[in-house]
């Protein structure tokens, strides 16, 4: 059986999660942030793309007041192995997938995996964290990981977190190209809540399978 996977979004109104330069912090803000430190650490391992982790150099832990935490296993899907070894995730314990052949980066485990279109495949990672332990995954980034994962019908829940602001056609996208022919073969979802978490609105869908 493979983890269950939620698709966390941190966007504008129109569903963009950085400016056309980049600039991605912070668009949501405190309370939101501190929504998804929550997140993390309900699940048993945290996943991004390596242009996240070009773009970011973020730590993928749960970091949240007055209580410690069991740390999530930090995942990147990397098919040309571009992280680099100074990177904040390749430090302690973490996974490196890769459809190349596997060299060692930092701290990190490397792992090859099945290629789909020139990419790890979302399957076949799945398959992989699952027999490392985690039974639930939380996928934060970017946007072409998680079109894989819809794409392959593999996320089960979406949380997002929606800020009151919009940055236009020209911002990054939170999931990129799709390439639905037909309204018919979009993912979809059932919304189960939307609620404000400071100035942000936190909605949550389960999928309809």
């Amino acid at each position: 059986m493979r983890p269950t996977v939620t698709l966390k979004l941190a966007t504008s109104l129109d569903g963009r999660i950085a400016t056309s330069t980049g600039e991605s912090k912070w668009i949501t803000g405190e309370a939101a942030r501190l929504e998804g430190h929550r997140l993390r650490a309900a699940h048993d391992a945290i996943l991004v793309g390596v242009e996240t982790v070009l773009a970011d150099d973020p730590e993928l832990t749960a970091r949240l007041p007055g209580r410690p935490v069991d740390q999530p296993l930090r995942i990147v899907l990397d098919s040309r192995l571009r992280t680099p070894a100074t990177a904040k995730v390749a430090r302690g314990d973490s996974l490196i997938l890769t459809v190349s052949a596997p060299t060692p980066i930092g701290d990190a485990r490397v792992e090859q995996v099945e290629a789909l279109d020139g990419r790890p495949s979302p399957a076949a990672a799945l398959a992989s964290i699952r027999r490392k332990g985690p039974a639930s995954v939380l996928i934060e980034g970017g946007g072409r990981v998680a079109a894989s994962f819809l794409r392959a019908g593999l996320v089960d829940r979406i949380e997002w977190f929606r800020a009151p602001i919009l940055l236009g056609g020209e911002g990054m996208p939170c999931v990129a190209a799709l390439a639905l022919a037909k309204l018919s073969d979009a993912p979809t979802f059932r919304r189960l809540s939307a609620d404000p978490v400071g100035d942000d609105l936190w909605e949550r869908y389960d999928a309809i399978r």
